[in-house]
């Protein structure tokens, strides 16, 4: 019988890994000839570009979904500032060729791609914008790399932005997933958030204040 077998993130690798990311893109960048990328006026222009650009980075998720099988209806999307959490989910049962896809296109396409075109461009702020986003990538591309080896099983996420389930018909309670832990088992999810969009009044504070401030630094 199939069941869903629940596996959370390790928020510490999570985050070690994303710092690894991030030092090692900066200072490649430092070799490429793009130094003290984290000074001038360039660098706060992509601080306030970087909450929509990561709101980008979800629309891709979700735009994955939806061109690989996932109906409209089940896609939603949430923003948990205080947290550190922007959010995709996909509340249904997807193909793992569906979310392989899903995880990996915000890396490639606004993480790698523009990471290239800033370089060819001269754009520091492209460079910037996409360091962030490839050391933000760290939970797409453990679990990417963590799926590639799964075999019959479908991806499944509830109203946990943090957790997601694997619907297989094999004993997945004693695998091994990297930076991903076993919870436990259940015949069916629980969904019952049905909001298309969630934002937090954390977050909402923070968009008002990152609104303001990128006024004023246009008028200045």
């Amino acid at each position: 019988m199939k069941k869903y077998y629940l596996y959370e993130m390790n928020t510490t690798t999570l985050n070690i890994l994303s710092i690894v990311l991030l030092i090692f893109l900066f200072v490649l960048s430092n070799i490429l000839g793009f130094d003290n990328l984290l000074s001038g006026k360039d660098f706060y222009l992509a601080c306030i570009l970087l909450i929509p650009y990561l709101c980008l980075h979800e629309l891709l998720h979700g735009f994955s979904y939806y061109l690989h099988g996932a109906k409209l209806k089940n896609i939603f999307f949430g923003a948990h500032l205080e947290k550190g959490i922007l959010c995709c989910l996909c509340k249904q049962n997807v193909s793992k060729k569906c979310i392989l896809i899903s995880l990996i296109y915000p890396f490639i396409f606004i993480g790698v791609i523009t990471y290239i075109l800033g370089i060819y461009f001269n754009s520091r702020i492209l460079i910037i914008l996409s360091i962030f986003n490839m050391s933000g990538c760290s939970g797409d591309l453990i679990m990417f790399f963590s799926f590639l080896g799964l075999k019959d099983f479908e991806y499944s996420e509830y109203d946990n932005p943090t957790a997601f389930g694997l619907y297989s018909l094999k004993d997945l309670s004693n695998k091994k997933l990297f930076s991903l832990k076993y919870v436990g088992c259940k015949d069916k999810l629980e969904i019952t958030n049905k909001k298309r969009i969630i934002v937090s009044k954390t977050s909402w504070i923070y968009f008002i204040f990152m609104l303001l401030l990128s006024i004023l630094f246009f008028i200045f």
